[in-house]
């Protein structure tokens, strides 16, 4: 997947994703589970949007990302707040050398982008290394319904000034899975003339036992399974799953 192009149009496309509610669930749960640390290791993390948020909230931030120029966009956010952010490209499921950790995310539905079950696992693994006891792992993933009945066979559009999208959704090749084929055009200021760009991604989901399974062999005690931002349990027509966990101390 590139994300040489999509990296610079990604925050505009994402202004209205409400970012301060992941911020919130965060400090909910440590509040909720006792965790005193503030060491936080944003997977995952894009353009940095969630990262430069949870530093400025006094969180000691390391984010970690596959795309090279997703990083550059988040080198370039921190630096101009003034905010400590360390950055490393590494591939979630491949992670390594990076410390330990009281918290650990993988959010925006990032973990649905690994392509099979195997890098899910290495993922879960990954990070129960990388957390100290009695630490949290958070993450949330596109539901088994959303993938269903919202993405599939499903064309998006927007149609602004400065940037326009056509976005198509298609059925994937594995269960629960989607094609979602991109298309965008960007305003060049310079020429007046808009540029295009075309990207294909791929996004999986599992249902939840078979994520709560996964975590279970990672060593995870799975504290809370939420829906939607809410402090409730998934639904049938529930969108987005939370999944609260802790590493278990050593005896």
């Amino acid at each position: 997947m590139s994300y040489e192009q999509f990296a610079y149009l990604y925050d505009e496309l994402m202004k209205d994703v409400p970012y301060k509610k992941w911020v919130e669930i965060i400090e909910q749960k440590a509040a909720e589970y006792h965790v005193a640390g503030k060491k936080l290791l944003d997977l995952a993390c894009g353009t940095g949007e969630l990262s430069v948020r949870l530093a400025g909230s006094g969180y000691d931030v390391t984010g970690v990302d596959l795309s090279e120029d997703m990083l550059s966009v988040a080198r370039g956010k921190s630096d101009e707040q003034g905010l400590p952010i360390q950055y490393f490209q590494q591939n979630m499921a491949e992670l390594e050398g990076l410390g330990l950790f009281d918290i650990i995310g993988i959010f925006c539905d990032s973990l649905n982008y690994l392509q099979n079950e195997e890098d899910v696992k290495r993922t879960f693994e990954g990070v129960f290394t990388h957390l100290k006891d009695d630490g949290l792992f958070i993450a949330d993933v596109h539901s088994v319904y959303k993938m269903a009945h919202i993405f599939m066979n499903q064309t998006f559009a927007l149609n602004e000034e400065e940037i326009s999208y056509i976005w198509e959704s298609f059925e994937g090749e594995h269960p629960h899975s989607v094609e979602h084929e991109l298309t965008f055009f960007a305003l060049d200021e310079a020429t007046g003339k808009y540029d295009r760009y075309d990207e294909l991604h791929f996004q999986r989901t599992y249902p939840v036992e078979q994520y709560r399974t996964w975590l279970n062999q990672a060593g995870f005690e799975v504290l809370d399974v939420l829906a939607d931002f809410s402090d409730t349990p998934p639904q049938d027509d529930s969108e987005r799953i939370f999944f609260i966990c802790r590493k278990h101390m050593k005896k």
